[in-house]
């Protein structure tokens, strides 16, 4: 049941990948604070980040590559992948669909990302070294089938020091309701 709850919410979670403000009632646009960025290669960390966004009532950007990952750029097992070769090269900096948008709005940026060996895929460096992220609340999130967080959070922070990354948080299996109460602790 939980399972079926988090498809559905996600389904109806679904939102365009350009950041756009919300419009409030009478039609105005409310200037939204908080922007959910990630990437994702297989959908699952998509629908955490639709569902994220709805419950933080935020803004949302997908972090698209120019050239999509296919199934064979994804096996772990072939040392000669794309996704192998670019995580084994630190300075891989695999190119965006599009750079990001004007980003001065917002406060607080999540990024969410699988985690590949070990750590954020290297499109989030090209994300975070395109945007201007000073002065703004980092906040990682990821999901994985087996790696854990911090050792991604970490690695994130030694790469950009003068950033403000706080501590990240894996959302696997992860509800709505769990998501909003994780808001609420943050906003705190």
């Amino acid at each position: 049941m939980k399972k079926f709850l988090f498809i559905a919410l996600a389904a109806l979670a679904f939102i365009s990948c350009k950041p756009v403000a919300n419009k409030g009632e009478e039609g105005a646009d409310d200037q939204k604070t908080t922007l959910v960025t990630y990437f994702s290669a297989t959908g699952t960390t998509e629908a955490v980040a639709q569902l994220l966004a709805q419950a933080a009532n935020a803004d949302l950007l997908e972090i698209e590559p120019k050239d999509l990952y296919t199934e064979s750029d994804l096996n772990w097992r072939d040392s000669l992948s794309r996704s192998s070769v670019e995580m084994r090269t630190t300075s891989s900096r695999p190119e965006l669909k599009t750079p990001p948008a004007d980003l001065t709005q917002y406060e607080t940026v999540f990024i969410g990302f699988p985690i590949w060996w070990g750590v954020a895929p290297h499109i989030v460096n090209t994300f975070i070294e395109a945007a201007n992220l000073q002065g703004k609340t980092i906040i990682p999130f990821a999901t994985s089938g087996g790696s854990l967080i911090e050792p991604a959070t970490e690695a994130l922070r030694a790469d950009y020091p003068t950033l403000d990354i706080a501590d990240g948080r894996l959302l696997n299996d992860i509800t709505f309701e769990d998501l909003s109460a994780w808001v609420e602790e943050l906003s705190e």
